[in-house]
């Protein structure tokens, strides 16, 4: 099937009353034929619902359909995208392990990675993507993962994904994507190298803002890269945990498995059956809406270029765009998504423009049908210093927009009345 198609149809064949849309399973427990058919259930004999932390029938179309979309082996959801990021650096890492991370991310992961993850033992080295030669001195026997977005937000540097794929499996490392930007409708990292895709699907995925919600999605065949890799033996060997079940020598996909059955069943970041089902909704128009964010932002990027009291665009989908030639290679039709940033010349100046936008909201969200405005130095990238904004493109003039789907000449004009007064 074609995108289009899977976006309304995967994942999901109706149920016994034969309804259309997908029901809404609002269930916190399943009742078990018998004892003995729990007990088949928890031993993984059966495969089945046990709890919703675990798994949930709404929220397992939303999961089959996602990995459709993104052309993966399967996915698990999780309650938002820190939720899926965290999980998928802690289903690799333990003490006294490292994660590499591109610096072109972020705020929240970069702090996730700098500071949390710390404080659990394990340690985030950071590169450029602009340079991938900085992971050959980065990376060394304890490196689990690296990590970068497709279409980082916001500083939009975007990474030549093929190559970092050559540099991880030179050194048998699990390369994980952030596509929640791109969104699968656009980009479909796993085809280009990437192992693990994650996504806040609180993003373009749900388009209103209306449901948190994150995903991460596995690549077919992960499970021959990780049999015998050495950086991965909690896969190989028995876990205790779970009665000495070996991750790899099950007949499903081991990442998504093991995100599922330890840290869903251990930490709890797990979806609700509602706004599983919203992100249902979300995705049956997702590729038809990135065609109309893209279109949007490309007329809004072509306006900021000319204006002279901008000193700069962020936006790979321009010609002049530094990430234009990788948006060509890596992005459906060279589309870059609803997301771009302006430099202006100053901090005060950036928030004045931001005060002085009519349709524009000052939100700190992105992905949107409605636009909105951030000034990330002081909101999304504030906890950062000075040198860690400078690193991931965050200076202090900054302004990032997301084009929603609103009249582009209505969304330009008002722009322009606030770069103006």
């Amino acid at each position: 099937m074609k995108e289009k198609t899977i976006a309304i149809h995967a994942g999901y064949e109706g149920n016994e009353q034969g309804t259309m849309a997908v029901p809404i399973y609002q269930t916190t427990a399943y009742a078990f034929e018998s004892a003995e058919h729990a007990a088949n259930l928890f031993e993984l004999k059966e495969l089945g619902n046990i709890y919703t932390r675990l798994m949930n029938p709404t929220t397992e179309v939303f999961e089959k359909r996602f990995a459709a979309m993104e052309g993966g082996a399967a996915a698990v959801a999780t309650s938002s995208g820190s939720a899926a990021v965290f999980y998928a650096f802690a289903n690799v890492a333990e003490v006294g392990d490292n994660i590499v991370v591109a610096k072109q991310a972020y705020g929240g992961t970069i702090t996730m990675a700098a500071h949390t993850l710390r404080r659990f033992g394990i340690e985030a080295r950071f590169f450029d993507v602009r340079h991938p030669e900085e992971l050959e001195g980065m990376i060394d026997e304890r490196t689990k993962m690296i990590f970068f977005e497709v279409i980082p937000n916001p500083s939009l540097v975007m990474a030549d994904i093929a190559e970092l794929s050559r540099i991880a499996r030179r050194h048998g490392v699990m390369l994980c994507a952030d596509n929640t930007v791109a969104t699968p409708a656009l980009c479909r990292p796993l085809e280009h190298g990437a192992d693990i895709v994650v996504h806040s699907t609180s993003k373009y995925t749900t388009g209103q803002g209306l449901a948190l919600g994150g995903i991460i999605v596995e690549r077919e065949g992960l499970a021959e890269f990780i049999k015998g890799n050495d950086r991965y033996a909690h896969f190989n060997e028995p876990d205790e945990s779970y009665h000495g079940l070996v991750y790899t020598e099950l007949p499903l996909p081991p990442f998504t498995l093991r995100a599922r059955l330890a840290l869903l069943r251990d930490l709890g970041g797990a979806p609700s059956p509602f706004n599983s089902w919203l992100h249902i909704q979300g995705l049956e128009t997702l590729p038809i809406r990135m065609e109309q964010h893209s279109r949007s932002a490309l007329a809004m990027a072509e306006f900021l270029a000319e204006h002279p009291k901008v000193r700069k665009v962020n936006y790979p989908g321009l010609p002049s765009d530094p990430s234009h030639p990788l948006a060509e290679k890596y992005l459906k039709n060279g589309m870059a998504s609803g997301l771009l940033s302006f430099e202006v010349a100053s901090r005060a100046e950036a928030q004045r423009i931001a005060d002085s936008t009519r349709i524009f909201q000052i939100v700190v969200n992105i992905g949107d049908s409605k636009s909105i405005i951030t000034h990330p130095a002081g909101t999304t990238h504030q906890q950062l210093s000075a040198e860690e904004l400078e690193a991931a493109g965050v200076p202090e003039g900054l302004i990032r927009l997301s084009i929603g789907l609103e009249d582009s000449e209505d969304l330009i004009e008002d722009l322009r009345q606030a770069l103006e007064q």
